[in-house]
């Protein structure tokens, strides 16, 4: 009976060992093989090559000046008088393609990129009212989400072009303990036709990786490594568990005591 005890105890105690062994290492850019590009990409799936539309929100501001655009008052000489701001103007596509600017009216930016689009209202402004106008556009509603073994969660703005999976991950606060660096999803497509991409941070060719240069819509999800997995699993058996082995344990402790 004594001898069924130790051996009992020493499984319990081999248990809480286990469980208790939950520190996660990550071994990131490690020099590896280069990565040999084996995904489609054309150059409409580039944020850089997003074509506007309908719903799209634009962030515009003239840089030349630091003039808000809402405050182009044309003047009767034919010159723009403004007011200073620093702060950028947000406008809607409309349904039908145009966006509405003070002093141009309703312009029809759907379907050009982010920079025709600049182009196009920077002519328009020095055509009219604006002397020398350096305008920049922003699209401000594209977005990834992020899921999984990751600090912050959530919907990240896609303002920059080129934001790399990287970039975006420090955003976020970098990775947990638990997640695995070698197997991290970007899934991107359709509904109906999803598409997954691997991305493996241990190998610091990743970096170079251009699957890794996210698109809006993008979801990405981090996975928790194998040893979170077995160690909430071991938890988990131990949880249900538990209260059995305590019971056991009493029920030896019992009848080792009425047998002395």
């Amino acid at each position: 009976m004594r001898r069924l005890t130790f051996i009992f105890l020493i499984l319990a105690i081999s248990f809480i060992f286990q469980s208790c062994s939950n520190k996660q290492y990550q071994a990131l850019f490690e020099q590896r093989n280069a990565i040999p590009d084996t995904s489609v990409r054309s150059k409409a799936q580039d944020i850089t090559f997003y074509r506007i539309k309908p719903q799209d929100i634009l962030q515009i501001r003239n840089l030349q000046n630091s003039k808000n655009i809402v405050d182009i008052n044309p003047a009767g000489n034919g010159e723009a008088q403004t007011s200073v701001s620093g702060q950028a103007d947000n406008f809607q596509v409309e349904n039908d393609g145009t966006v509405t600017l003070t002093g141009l009216g309703n312009v029809h930016v759907a379907g050009l990129t982010r920079l025709e689009a600049q182009k196009l209202i920077e002519g328009l402004y020095r055509k009219t009212f604006l002397k020398s106008p350096i305008i920049e556009l922003k699209i401000i509603n594209l977005k990834v989400t992020v899921l999984g073994e990751i600090k912050g969660q959530g919907d990240f703005p896609l303002i920059k072009d080129k934001t790399t999976l990287v970039e975006l991950i420090g955003q976020a606060g970098g990775l947990t303990e638990k997640a695995d660096e070698t197997n991290i999803k970007i899934i991107r497509g359709t509904e109906r036709n999803p598409q997954v991409t691997v991305i493996d941070l241990s190998n610091i060719q990743s970096i170079n990786d251009p699957r890794a240069i996210l698109q809006s819509g993008d979801i990405i999800y981090v996975a928790k490594n194998n040893r979170a997995t077995r160690n909430e699993k071991i938890q988990n058996f131990s949880l249900i568990f538990q209260p059995a082995i305590l019971l056991f344990n009493t029920a030896l402790i019992i009848v080792s005591l009425i047998r002395h």
